[in-house]
């Protein structure tokens, strides 16, 4: 039993360390292969060696209740994250990004809590109210007084991915863990492959090999084996346990964003990023209640039914 934490938290730390890298190595890809392969590519980059795992593995298809789940996580984790992650990248240094994700566990428990029937209490949306008016105040305040789009891709990217977060933890229960984000790939990549095709360029050909070897790192680690980390340490450890972890990512993407991109970090950056962390770890640390109406989120899952019928 020991081993099997011992185990689980060390592959939640590799995942963490992995999930650190993204936006440096986002940062350092994005100015010579664009926003669309960076973004999309990995994906399809991603799926090729998941369609060979499944083939080797010959995993059974999920069924219809749990490609509605898988849906929602390729919107989230596949698609939406990826691309607005890049374009902030664009015009933000990393940790400024840092800072602003570092709300994700935060929204992830939210949703977990809403999609698990739970009432919200008083501390989680006072901790969250605080949490996000420190991540504001510093995105407005390096942004010279003004709200820049790169932070509003950010925020809208936490709120998506934390949703999708949620999905897929429930969903891995039934489904495995490493599974879930593997057919969440599949399902995106059919979707990419066109507009993925259509950005490439042979310019792309004299690219850095700090470029390709990032663009490489987003696509296998990042966008695959970085969830089987995750996913595979919190199933041996714990889900509460190794799940602390996640604090300690932004920190890291700063100490990334130092040593490999060379950003000036400030004390502000410092003081506003534990600030954040506490606020996670109180609102994620509230005690909740069941709601008193009947409700087991079918209108998110309806209208998941429509958009695969359209």
């Amino acid at each position: 039993m020991k081993n099997n934490t011992k185990k689980g938290m060390l592959l939640g730390f590799i995942g963490i360390i992995c999930f650190s890298l993204t936006l440096p190595a986002t940062s350092i890809a994005v100015p010579y292969f664009g926003g669309i392969i960076v973004g999309l590519g990995r994906t399809v980059i991603a799926a090729i060696i998941v369609g060979i795992i499944f083939i080797i593995k010959k995993e059974k298809l999920p069924n219809k209740e749990q490609m509605k789940s898988l849906w929602i996580v390729a919107i989230g984790a596949v698609l939406a994250f990826p691309l607005l992650t890049t374009f902030a990248m664009k015009s933000l240094p990393v940790s400024h990004g840092a800072i602003e994700l570092a709300l994700l566990p935060l929204a992830t428990a939210g949703f977990a809590m809403w999609r698990g029937g739970e009432r919200l209490s008083k501390r989680y949306w006072i901790a969250s109210i605080i949490g996000a008016i420190t991540v504001l105040l510093y995105a407005v305040y390096l942004g010279l007084g003004q709200l820049q789009k790169g932070d509003i891709a950010l925020i809208v990217a936490v709120l998506i991915l934390g949703l999708s977060y949620a999905e897929g933890g429930k969903l891995s229960k039934e489904l495995g863990s490493w599974q879930v984000i593997a057919w969440a790939i599949l399902i995106g990549a059919p979707f990419f492959v066109i507009p993925v095709g259509l950005s490439l360029s042979f310019d792309m050909l004299r690219a850095p090999i700090e470029a390709w070897i990032s663009l490489l790192y987003l696509a296998i680690v990042s966008q695959f084996l970085a969830y089987v980390a995750w996913y595979g340490g919190m199933s041996l450890g714990g889900i509460a346990r190794v799940g602390q972890m996640q604090y300690l990512q932004p920190f890291l993407m700063i100490g990334f964003s130092v040593l490999f991109l060379g950003e000036s970090i400030t004390w502000l950056t410092i003081v506003l990023a534990i600030i954040v962390v506490i606020c996670v770890i109180i609102g994620k640390h509230t005690p909740v209640a069941k709601k008193e109406t009947h409700y087991d989120n079918r209108v998110l899952h309806e209208k998941v039914d429509e958009f695969i019928d359209s």
